[in-house]
């Protein structure tokens, strides 16, 4: 690194071998996990919006909200039962995170996605067929279950199987199907409010289908070459699962060589790797970023308006149905921009876009129609202050309601072009294989906790805090900015054994890595011809 400065400078290398057809179909298997965790991002919210839904389980919720047409409007969701309901998902996910990451050592990551799909497809059916509360909230925690397995795997997953220099726009996948998955969930939402007495059960149900999606393709893809050395297997059987990744015509040996050699390590030194990786001083930067990433990307506020995006809908003035569409364009939105993330995180880098995302979420550009998220974010927090007030007691004017979801598709644009993306990117890189179950359970488990701690306490904010609750979000995006401006470095197209050297060469990270960590690696060598 040149200078010290906050960049560092590595050549894009790989392997060799063409971009296959066989790595393609396998990183849209495993990236369809992303499915089922932006379905119940995105069937939740709109669930909770459902007359026939709140008469059967949370009728004091159907009071308050005709109460609050007299009352105060931002109050009308703010009830523990129904947000025990939404939060409890997480919970049950951040146990689930945390337990995939030593079941992944035994059984690899394949049969651990497989798992996560099936526990999915069970909390779906209970749901659909829930007669009481307790029956929901035990379908939510079956959810839960599936959410944090296979969260918890399939980012990993797409980092090990992906080249080198496709390896951001492969994981970005993972991002884009939950997109795909909140959209699907909005508009089901959409159609099954039609249905008065049980369409509720049509939308909760219908979250089987993306766990099918998801358990046929972990199904048809194989446990990766990393994941099979690590667990003992044929080097012959983990050759022949890098050789179909890569071509047929493709010399494996250099890339398996450095696999090899790291699964080697890695059993040398897996023993303990929570507390290592915890108390030491060698993964301090890795841990540092598999905690402040997922932190950060719960504290742009992003997930709770995609969740209560409905709610909040109804709230600034718009009908059930207009809600429900308002959710729609929310989520497509987010979508465009994913794959705009995708086409461009390898070519600008990690660093780069979080930094303009981060820029497009602070600076509001109105007289260039580039509106953007930290401005959206005080935008919409003073249109709600000025037309519905800090009491709550006016309704706001269409034209202002209108107003609001169009810088809130400004927000959740770009979001979707960093922020998203890139907080599945970035853990599922960054550490070296003998704790990478390990890091990623806990990225994964910081960021369940943080979403359960946001749904636990976004209607009771929204309630006590009115308008300024936006404005809390926006501070911290300028804040996140910055850290990711100073301390992250840049991991374009660095091949995953190599990982290590990017911290070496930090400004500020280069302090936490032992002297030795290069001639012990240089020690290493596995012959596996």
């Amino acid at each position: 690194m040149a200078g010290g400065g906050f960049a560092t400078e590595f050549p894009a290398s790989d392997y060799g071998g063409s971009l296959t057809t066989s790595v393609i179909v396998t990183c849209f298997m495993a990236a369809s996990g992303g499915l089922i965790f932006g379905y119940d991002i995105g069937i939740s919210g709109g669930v909770t919006t459902m007359e026939s839904f709140l008469r059967s389980f949370f009728p004091s919720v159907l009071k308050k909200m005709a109460e609050a047409k007299q009352d105060d409007e931002y109050c009308m969701y703010d009830s523990q039962a129904l947000t025990a309901f939404t939060s409890s998902l997480y919970v049950a996910g951040l146990a689930a995170s945390l337990a995939a990451g030593r079941l992944t050592k035994a059984v690899g990551r394949q049969a651990i996605m497989l798992l996560g799909g099936a526990l999915f497809f069970t909390g779906a059916t209970v749901n659909a067929s829930a007669a009481n509360v307790e029956m929901l909230i035990l379908g939510r925690i079956l959810l839960g279950f599936g959410v944090g397995f296979t969260n918890q795997a399939a980012p990993v997953y797409l980092a090990e199987v992906s080249p080198a220099r496709w390896r951001g726009a492969f994981t970005t996948g993972f991002q884009f199907f939950i997109g795909v998955g909140v959209v699907a969930a909005n508009l089901t939402n959409y159609g099954a409010a039609r249905l008065r007495s049980w369409g509720w059960r049509l939308s909760l149900g219908l979250a089987a289908a993306p766990a099918c999606v998801f358990i046929l393709g972990a199904l048809l893809i194989p446990d990766t070459p990393s994941s099979l050395l690590h667990r003992g297997m044929p080097v012959d059987t983990a050759r022949a699962a890098l050789r179909r990744l890569r071509g047929s015509s493709a010399d494996v040996d250099a890339e398996l060589n450095d696999i090899a050699r790291a699964a080697e390590d890695a059993r040398r030194n897996e023993e303990g790797a929570f507390a290592r990786m915890v108390l030491g001083r060698r993964y301090r930067p890795q841990l540092a970023m598999a905690v402040a990433i997922p932190l950060f990307q719960q504290l742009t506020g992003v997930t709770v308006v995609a969740f209560f995006a409905p709610v909040l809908f109804r709230t600034v003035g718009f009908g059930s149905d207009g809600a429900l569409v308002g959710a729609v364009i929310l989520g497509c939105v987010n979508l465009a921009s994913i794959l705009v993330s995708a086409f461009t995180v390898d070519r600008l880098g990690r660093r780069k876009l979080f930094i303009v995302g981060g820029a497009q979420m602070i600076i509001c550009q109105v007289l260039q129609c580039y509106t953007t998220a930290t401005g959206t974010l005080v935008a919409v927090a003073w249109i709600m202050g000025a037309k519905i007030g800090a009491d709550g007691e006016a309704a706001m004017p269409k034209g202002y309601a209108a107003a609001v979801l169009v810088l809130m598709c400004a927000f959740s644009a770009g979001f979707g072009l960093s922020w998203g993306p890139l907080s599945w990117i970035i853990p599922g890189e960054i550490f070296p294989v003998e704790v990478r179950s390990a890091g990623q359970a806990i990225s994964v488990a910081v960021n369940l906790g943080c979403t359960f701690v946001q749904t636990q306490l976004f209607l009771a904010m929204l309630c006590r805090f009115k308008f300024a609750t936006f404005t809390y979000f926006a501070a911290w995006v300028a804040l996140m900015t910055a850290f990711v401006a100073a301390f992250l470095p840049e991991t374009k197209g660095v091949p995953l054994e190599s990982m290590g050297s990017v911290w070496e060469r930090h400004w500020y990270w280069a302090r936490f890595i032992a002297d030795d960590n290069r001639a012990d690696d240089s020690k290493v060598n596995i012959n596996i011809h």
